[in-house]
């Protein structure tokens, strides 16, 4: 790589203009100041999630998060989106697997007092019976959608097939009707009081704000408060299933979605970037990749296809993705598996390499451009301890990938036998039933 397509490091987040505090609580603060435009932005995480769930209440955690803006000891239901909206902001919560996610965005005049609501939703929610009963139907409508969504049921098919419900990594962090059904008022109160914890939590802003208003603010509507130490995360999923292959029978679908894959590795193991290269080149850069490219466009096998990893704290998934019509099927699947094989039996040329690795470090500065981006990258950056350094790190990481270290990983992760396939849609004279579901 050349010096000229290195953009200049100090223009990038890092430890020259990143604060980072530490709370007495455990919380974490980063702040990165920007006066280009009067506005700021917050996002944070906790360590409260489907983890911390047991399978047969899948969605509670989600469910909870749900709640939070519904109503707290300060501002009810109305109150709420009152503050909110009469200031043109945007106050969201979320769940995922190993954390409750909230975001939060305005105009910088405006900050202190959305921070003011977040803290008290965060810390100090109302779980009202009518809004619990609002949010469950929502989800359950939700629910009922995404179950006749082929794409989406080939997706939690394959994860409950290579980790199964026991294990978080296998269940839909959003539950089923039967999970949703059965959350009682007081497991979602429950949840909240056992698992949120400023303890391992971090904030990010970014914005028109200098570091040290921003930490005034913090640890007057934080600095307080305290909370169970956070639970420990989820165990390495154990692998049940390799070289499986599944039929989910949907009648009167006329598209059939793949999920062809294996279980994949931790965003802290040290084939991270060269799976990450490798992912460009099979599924993702220009027309998505080879897959795009090949079973897509010259083959004329599916509708879209593309590949992509997913790396958690214990451990993800490798795995590539098509919407095809249903008397493709076999033809897009195996297309697919010998995009596989290629990929690891053939070393990848110099200009592919090349292509692929600018392609992950163009796109870097693209992602920085806003306080939503730099918020993001930051607060990934703590949360997978990866150092205030790390974007300055980020190009060598990806360029020291070499096309055998590509092939490596490919022939060790995403051989054709340890592979798992699941197919969604109509049956077809083609496919192979192994289920009913």
């Amino acid at each position: 790589m050349s010096s000229s397509q290195i953009p200049a490091l100090n223009a990038l987040p890092g430890p020259h203009s990143v604060a980072r505090t530490v709370l007495d609580n455990g919380l974490v603060l980063l702040v990165r100041e920007n006066r280009a435009a009067p506005v700021v932005t917050l996002q944070g995480s906790l360590s409260a999630g489907a983890q911390d769930e047991p399978a047969n209440r899948a969605g509670l955690a989600a469910f909870t998060a749900a709640m939070l803006s519904r109503g707290s000891l300060h501002h009810d239901y109305s109150a709420f989106n009152e503050a909110v909206e009469s200031v043109g902001g945007n106050l969201t919560f979320g769940a995922d697997t190993h954390s409750t996610d909230f975001s939060l965005a305005c105009l910088s005049e405006d900050f202190a007092g959305l921070v003011a609501v977040l803290a008290d939703a965060l810390r100090q929610p109302h779980f009202a019976d009518e809004h619990v009963e609002r949010v469950r139907q929502q989800r359950l409508v939700y629910i009922q959608e995404r179950d006749q969504d082929t794409s989406s049921v080939a997706s939690l098919h394959f994860h409950e097939m290579l980790y199964g419900r026991h294990h978080p990594y296998g269940r839909s962090t959003s539950g089923y009707l039967d999970t949703i059904g059965a959350l009682t008022h007081n497991e979602v109160v429950e949840f909240h009081r056992g698992f949120y914890t400023p303890t391992s939590a971090a904030i990010v802003i970014a914005g028109d704000i200098s570091a040290g208003a921003a930490k005034d603010l913090v640890e007057r509507y934080f600095g307080d408060w305290r909370g169970p130490a956070p639970a420990p995360a989820a165990a390495a999923p154990r692998f049940l299933a390799v070289g499986k292959r599944d039929v989910v029978k949907m009648p009167g679908k006329v598209q059939s979605d793949l999920v062809i894959g294996a279980p994949g590795i931790a965003r802290d193991h040290p084939d991270f970037y060269a799976l990450r290269v490798a992912n460009a080149i099979l599924g993702q850069f220009g027309m998505m990749g080879r897959l795009g490219e090949r079973v897509r466009e010259e083959q004329g096998l599916a509708y879209y296809a593309y590949s992509g990893i997913t790396a958690e704290r214990a451990g993800g998934v490798w795995m590539a993705a098509a919407g095809v019509n249903p008397a493709h099927v076999e033809q897009a699947a195996a297309s697919i598996l010998a995009e596989f094989t290629a990929l690891g039996s053939e070393l990848v040329s110099p200009e592919e390499l090349a292509d692929s690795q600018a392609f992950l470090t163009g796109i870097l500065p693209l992602t920085l451009e806003t306080n939503d981006g730099v918020a993001n990258a930051l607060l990934g950056m703590e949360w997978y301890h990866l150092g205030l350094d790390y974007l300055q790190r980020y190009y060598d990481l990806i360029y020291s990938v070499t096309a055998e270290d590509v092939l490596r990983v490919a022939a060790t992760y995403l051989s054709p036998e340890r592979c798992c396939t699941v197919i969604a849609g109509p049956s077809s004279d083609g496919a192979s039933d192994n289920s009913d579901n």
